[in-house]
């Protein structure tokens, strides 16, 4: 069985990726045109971290951005993406506070774990690979982790396990305070997806192969 379609199988349980999480999200927008922009400065990532804490305050627990939203407005500023026009996000950002332990979803094997330097890209970072006779191979990324605490290639988790935590500006490439989860089928791997969060509107037309939507491994 291929992913998504494992989400409706009674036979694959599929744990949250952050225990706990009540209430309803704060929904953010951070698309180009978004209302967000008028509200606070976001090329300022502490001032940005400060308006969802004040937003979110007594209301919301925790917050999502989402699949393919064009971020040309917040990205164009950096290099590495301007080049390539890479601004469709290929991830769910999901916004909960610093230090949050981050939980396997399936039975997972470190395929890749390190550190990318730098403003705008992912910091500490984690490449799970998820094996099972049920269903194809996969894989699902988490980024803007904690540096320190990260597991090691080879690693294995049971589902609900804690495998890494959210990292602060200095070590997750200086952003508010969130993991982006993104699902790389074996063709993504293959092709060199794994270091791409974003994508070009040439690529929209392929990424449902390549990095399809992780709404369907993401359960509260």
């Amino acid at each position: 069985m291929k992913y998504p379609y494992i989400a409706y199988c009674k036979n694959i349980d599929i744990k949250p990726v952050f225990k706990g999480l009540t209430r309803d999200p704060l929904i953010v927008d951070l698309s180009v045109g978004s209302k967000v922009f008028n509200a606070v400065d976001i090329t300022n990532q502490p001032a940005f971290q400060r308006w969802l804490d004040q937003t979110m305050q007594n209301q919301h627990t925790w917050g999502l951005a989402s699949y393919l939203e064009d971020r040309e407005t917040i990205l164009s500023r950096y290099p590495q993406m301007k080049e390539e026009q890479r601004y469709f996000h290929l991830g769910l950002d999901i916004i909960v506070p610093l230090g949050t332990p981050a939980c396997a979803p399936l039975d997972s094997v470190v395929q890749e774990s390190g550190y990318e330097e730098g403003p705008g890209n992912y910091g500490g970072n984690v490449l799970l690979r998820h094996d099972s006779p049920k269903f194809d191979t996969f894989y699902s990324l988490y980024g803007h982790l904690n540096k320190e605490k990260l597991p090691a290639p080879g690693d294995r988790f049971a589902p609900g396990e804690v495998f890494a935590y959210i990292g602060d500006f200095h070590e997750n490439g200086n952003w508010f305070y969130h993991t982006h989860l993104q699902v790389i089928t074996q063709k993504g791997y293959d092709t060199g997806w794994v270091s791409k969060g974003y994508c070009s509107k040439e690529d929209l037309a392929i990424m449902d192969s390549i990095c399809p939507s992780p709404l369907s491994l993401f359960r509260i």
